[in-house]
């Protein structure tokens, strides 16, 4: 599978439509349509092409986790604070044989503790945190790598 020929869901949990309302010293100044423009463009300087959604839903996130299995569909996951304990959200990980990242903007390990497990890392090919919205940049270059092989 090359990375041209594949759309990349950059898939986003709760909260992250209101980063104009959350602490920028942890998720930085972007907005959510700044930080979707800034994913968007990044794709492009890649030569990818990206859909990216966000809910503030479990049950959406676990069938838009379930659409990338049957589609086979590459997945980059901010799955933000289900992160901690979504088990819905891991085993649908779990089902994507297409290669998964996770992300986040903070670094969940410098945190509250009980930021510091990640039940999806187990089932992602890798996890990319801590460098705000670089971190969704280097995710792609990540992705475009992992597809090009």
């Amino acid at each position: 599978m090359s990375a041209s020929n594949s759309k990349i869901l950059v898939l986003n949990g709760p909260n992250l439509n209101r980063l104009d309302l959350r602490d920028t010293n942890t998720y930085g100044s972007m907005n959510w349509e700044q930080l979707v423009t800034f994913i968007n463009s990044c794709a492009k300087e890649l030569g990818l092409e990206v859909e990216v959604k966000q809910s503030n839903s479990e049950t959406e996130i676990t069938e838009s986790l379930q659409g990338a299995a049957q589609s086979h569909t590459p997945v980059i996951i901010n799955p933000a604070a289900f992160t901690h304990y979504s088990y819905a959200i891991r085993d649908a990980v779990e089902l994507i044989k297409a290669p998964v990242i996770e992300v986040h903007l903070s670094n969940p390990m410098a945190r509250e503790e009980f930021r510091h497990t990640s039940v999806v890392s187990g089932v992602a090919n890798g996890t990319i945190a801590g460098f705000g919205p670089n971190s969704y940049h280097l995710a792609l270059i990540a992705m475009s790598k992992l597809l090009s092989k």
